[in-house]
C-alpha cells in the first residue's frame, strides 16, 4: 500500500491567518501587521543545471527572507517536488516566529528547489546544489542569511553549499549554514536536535497534563530527521509508540512498535510497510485519527485540516512538523478542548542546535553532545514554561500564547529600530 502525502490548503495563508488573529489580540498597529504579514525579500532563481546524460534541465528555486528585525534570517532548504514559493513564504514566516519564541537573535528565512532529490545521482545533486547556491549566494552570509537542513536535504548538501559560497570568498566560511558534518564545522547533536526538543516538550506538557509519559500511547506521523528520531526518543522514554508513517503510508500495533527494528530497517533502505514484525497497515489519514494519548504530526504542512479534525482522538497533538494543522482544522481542536503544543514552539529543537553551531563556527569553539542536549533541553523547556504562564494569564491556547510572546519580541525590534528612512 503506497499513497502521496500532499498538503491540501495554502500554507501562507494559514500562516497569515495566525499572525492577524494575534494581531487582533494584541490591538496591534495594522500598519506593523502588514509589514509582518509580508516577506521583506523573496528571490526565485531558474537555473541550468547538466546530467549525466549530456543535456541540461532548467530547475526552479527559492530563497524568502520574512523579517530580520531581530538579527540574521535563519531557515532550512527544502528539495521537493511539492516545493512552492506559497510553501517558502509560509515556512519562512514561521521561522520568524519560532526563533523569537525560543528567544533566539534570528529572523526568519527559508528556501527550497523544485525536484526530487531521489531522482538525480550524487554528481547531478552535487551540481544542482552548487549551481543554487551560487544563484542565491547574492542573499547569503554568517551575518545575513543562513540556511539550514530541511525536507530532502541534510549535511551533505549544507557541505557543498558551505564549499561554494567559500569559494567564491576565497577562504572558509563555516558558519553561512548550519547542520554540516562536524568534520567542517558542525554541531554535536544536529542531526537529532529537532526530534529532540519535541521530546523535551512533550515531557513538559505531559507535566503539565498530569500524564504519565510512561505507557502514553503516542501515533507519529512522519519517520524521517524529526519523526525517526522522536519515535526513538519517546519510546526510549517509556512511551508505546502504536503508528508511525512515512510518505508512502504507515504501520500500526496497539501492543507497541520496535522501534529501533523500524528504524535499523528504513536505513536499510526498507520500505515500513515491509518490515516483517506483526503489524497492521493504515494510511497517513487513518494514523491521524487514531484513539491514541498523543498525536505527533512530523511530516508536511496542512495534514490536520477542517475535514479530519472532528474526527482526532488524541488528547494532546505535539507539531513537530511545520504548519501540520491548518487554520480552520485548528478552530476545530479549539472548539473540542483538543490540548495542541504549537510548532513554532514544538519543532523549535532544530533552529536552537542550529543557534549553537552559528555560535560554535564563530567562536572556533566547540562543545561537546552532552553540553548541546543539556543547553537545548534548558532553553526549550523555559520557552515552554514562559509560553505556558502567557496562556494561563490571559487564558489562551498554547498556540495565540506562543504567537503572542513571538510577536511582542518582534514588534518590539521593529519599534526600537525603527522605520527607515
Amino acid at each position: 500500500m503506497t499513497e502521496t502525502l500532499t498538503a491540501p490548503e495554502s500554507a501562507f495563508e494559514t500562516a497569515q491567518a495566525q499572525l492577524r488573529k494575534v494581531a487582533d489580540l494584541l490591538s496591534l498597529d495594522p500598519g506593523l501587521t502588514e509589514i509582518l504579514a509580508h516577506p521583506r525579500r523573496e528571490l526565485t532563481v531558474h537555473f541550468p543545471v547538466r546530467m549525466d546524460d549530456g543535456q541540461t534541465r532548467v530547475f526552479t528555486g527559492y530563497r524568502v527572507q520574512h523579517n530580520d528585525a531581530r538579527g540574521p534570517v535563519k531557515g532550512g532548504l527544502r528539495y521537493s517536488a511539492r516545493v512552492s514559493l506559497d510553501e517558502v513564504r509560509a515556512l519562512a514566516m514561521w521561522m520568524t516566529w519560532k526563533c523569537a519564541v525560543v528567544n533566539l537573535p534570528y529572523g526568519g528565512a527559508k528556501g527550497g528547489v523544485v525536484v526530487d532529490p531521489r531522482s538525480l545521482s550524487e554528481g547531478e545533486l552535487e551540481r544542482l546544489t552548487r549551481r543554487y547556491a551560487t544563484e542565491i549566494s547574492i542573499l547569503l552570509g554568517p551575518d545575513r542569511d543562513i540556511p539550514a537542513p530541511d525536507m530532502g536535504t541534510d549535511a551533505r548538501i549544507m557541505a557543498w553549499i558551505m564549499d561554494t559560497y567559500s569559494m567564491h570568498h576565497g577562504h572558509s566560511v563555516p558558519g553561512v549554514v548550519t547542520g554540516k558534518p562536524a568534520g567542517i564545522g558542525g554541531s554535536r547533536g544536529r542531526v537529532e536536535a529537532t526530534g529532540r526538543g519535541a521530546l523535551y516538550v512533550t515531557q513538559e506538557a505531559c507535566r503539565q497534563r498530569g500524564l504519565d509519559l510512561r505507557g502514553a500511547t503516542v501515533a507519529i506521523q512522519g519517520f524521517g530527521n524529526v519523526g525517526g528520531v522522536a519515535a526513538r526518543l519517546l519510546s526510549q522514554a517509556g512511551a508505546r509508540v502504536v503508528a508511525v508513517s512515512d510518505s508512502r503510508g504507515g504501520v500500526y500495533s496497539d501492543a507497541g512498535l520496535d522501534v529501533e527494528s523500524l528504524h535499523a530497517h528504513r536505513v536499510a533502505g526498507g520500505l515500513l510497510a515491509e518490515h516483517p514484525l506483526a503489524h497492521e497497515d493504515i494510511t497517513n489519514a487513518e494514523l491521524l485519527e487514531l484513539p491514541v494519548d498523543i498525536l505527533v504530526p512530523a511530516a508536511i504542512e496542512g495534514q490536520v485540516t477542517e475535514s479530519n479534525a472532528p474526527r482526532i482522538r488524541a488528547g494532546m497533538v505535539v507539531e513537530a512538523a511545520n504548519g501540520p494543522t491548518t487554520a480552520a482544522g485548528d478552530a476545530v481542536l479549539a472548539e473540542r478542548d483538543v490540548y495542541v503544543v504549537p510548532d513554532i514552539l514544538a519543532n523549535a529543537g532544530g533552529v536552537i542546535v542550529s543557534y549553537f553551531e552559528w555560535v560554535q563556527d564563530l567562536q572556533s569553539f566547540f562543545w561537546e553532545e552532552s553540553e548541546v542536549n543539556q543547553r537545548l533541553q534548558r532553553i526549550i523547556s523555559a520557552a515552554f514554561a514562559e509560553v505556558s504562564a502567557v496562556a494561563q494569564q490571559r487564558g489562551l491556547r498554547l498556540r495565540e500564547a506562543a504567537y503572542v510572546v513571538a510577536l511582542q519580541r518582534v514588534v518590539e525590534a521593529i519599534r526600537l529600530r525603527g522605520i527607515y528612512p
